[in-house]
């Protein structure tokens, strides 16, 4: 395990990344569909799948083949994956650090392109 400072500058990339990451998710559910009705409504059909489909509450060893692939496709898999390395004491990472910040990195980069093409078309 890293020394305690190190983890804690990382469990701060990782949190202001995963911030990133899902904030851009909202907006662009936002763009698309147009209404804070809707928003809330969609917002929340696709954000608790995520959680549950996610390590966050049990390990991706003990689940279903198929929850195992949604899980491995899941960014919040590989957050939570990250943060429990640097948070407990003599935690492993699963998939291994370098994984887990490249598909952070890569899903929060895709998704900030993605919300940049649509902000502009709302014509607000």
């Amino acid at each position: 395990m890293n020394s305690r400072p190190l983890a804690l500058i990382n469990v701060f990339v990782i949190v202001i990344l995963a911030a990133t990451l899902f904030s851009t998710f909202s907006l662009i559910i936002a763009c698309i569909v147009k209404t804070r009705e809707r928003f809330m409504g969609v917002g929340q059909v696709l954000t608790m799948p995520l959680f549950f489909a996610s390590n966050a509450i049990y390990p991706t060893a003990i689940m279903p083949a198929w929850l195992k692939v949604i899980s491995n496709l899941n960014p919040l898999t590989y957050v939570v994956d990250a943060l429990r390395t640097f948070m407990l004491s003599g935690s492993t990472s699963s998939f291994g650090l370098g994984l887990n910040y490249a598909v952070i990195l890569l899903t929060t980069i895709v998704l900030v392109f993605i919300g940049a093409r649509l902000y502009p078309q709302l014509g607000v």
